[in-house]
């Protein structure tokens, strides 16, 4: 690949999704895009570049965004955050929601489903949390293949050992062949859709939780602050975001601040006495 058309591939991802490629990317750039040379039929990535410039195929443009996607997830990835969404979120929210009011969880990047529906099965295995109360799971990803995976819920011998116990597994999954599909019970609890985060967040409407892990590490610091400001506004004044281990809003806008000794979770940067006093006790 040349410099200049790697110089290319950068702009066209980073204005499309928000991704940032540094300098030294470009065999992660080329064993990426090298299947979409012979699934479309292109010489080169030349070609493919020319393709990007002339906008002369959406399907391509759209292969090359999902492409560069990274989709790994697990079951129950990392602990921590599980723990707080049981322990402090959950609680803390139903005490200060009025009966019958829904929860809405985002989860920004679902993948192929793993996230929302380890939420789904922890919402099933401690209904005492919520009480009655009705609980709604939205996924978002960029990538249409990742979404289809997640909507179908089903996974290999290998994805399914990653992060998910033996117990939980035969009480949630079916074996089918040599796949486990997730039950409609916990399949009926998310709902999937497209979604670009640099898009506008106002179709999505207001959430109590926001998970939004691992998504952050791939933009540059004013993409990170301008993402951070809209969840702000996407968020409850006492709701929750959680990031992934390696992120942090420490240093990129004040739109959010830590949770006191609670790793990774994050709640939206208001005044102390704007918070409701129920959850200032609780957490």
């Amino acid at each position: 690949m040349s410099a200049s058309d790697y110089e290319f591939f950068s702009r066209f991802l980073k204005q499309r999704s928000g991704l940032l490629l540094s300098d030294d990317k470009h065999y992660l750039l080329e064993s990426r895009l090298m299947p979409l040379l012979r699934k479309f039929d292109l010489a080169d990535f030349s070609k493919l570049a020319a393709v990007l410039r002339d906008g002369s195929s959406s399907i391509i443009a759209g292969a090359v965004v999902e492409a560069m996607t990274t989709n790994e997830t697990l079951f129950f990835r990392d602990k921590a955050p599980f723990e707080d969404f049981t322990r402090t979120m959950l609680p803390a929210l139903h005490a200060a929601r009025p009966a019958g009011q829904r929860l809405r969880i985002w989860c920004a990047a679902a993948s192929t489903g793993q996230e929302p529906y380890s939420l789904s099965i922890l919402l099933l295995e401690n209904p005492g949390i919520v009480g009655r109360r009705e609980v709604e799971i939205i996924g978002t990803d960029l990538s249409n293949e990742v979404l289809d995976r997640a909507r179908a819920g089903r996974y290999n011998q290998f994805e399914v050992q990653r992060g998910m116990g033996v117990q939980m597994l035969m009480k949630y999954f079916t074996k089918v062949g040599d796949q486990w599909e997730v039950k409609e019970q916990v399949r009926k609890m998310v709902q999937y859709r497209k979604f670009n985060l640099l898009e506008s967040y106002s179709s999505l409407g207001t959430f109590d939780i926001v998970f939004c892990r691992n998504v952050l590490i791939y933009f540059d610091a004013p993409t990170k602050a301008d993402i951070l400001a809209r969840l702000a506004r996407s968020i409850a004044p006492d709701g929750f975001l959680v990031l992934g281990a390696a992120e942090t809003v420490i240093g990129v806008g004040d739109s959010f601040k830590p949770l006191p000794q609670h790793r990774c979770t994050y709640v939206p940067n208001v005044a102390a006495h704007e918070r409701p006093a129920s959850i200032g006790a609780r957490i």
